[in-house]
């Protein structure tokens, strides 16, 4: 039976706020999806913060702030 070999490496953490007027996960999947488009590799995605812009006594954004974690080419 074969073993899956451990890649090693070297990886970056960002974090990034990614923002919607429907909900937190629309914004967290928002700010995942234009990360993707210039930065490569990315390989996990850690939500660490929720909240909301108020105006006017209602909610009118959501904000999810993601640390992402991607490889360093080598």
């Amino acid at each position: 039976m074969a073993k899956n070999k451990v890649e090693a490496g070297v990886y970056r953490v960002t974090e990034i706020i990614g923002t919607s007027s429907l909900s937190w996960e629309d914004a967290a999947k928002k700010a995942v999806e234009t990360a993707a488009k210039s930065i490569r590799d990315l390989r996990v995605a850690e939500i660490t913060k929720l909240d909301m812009k108020i105006e006017g006594g209602k909610v009118v954004a959501f904000r999810a702030r993601v640390s992402l974690s991607f490889k360093y080419e080598v």
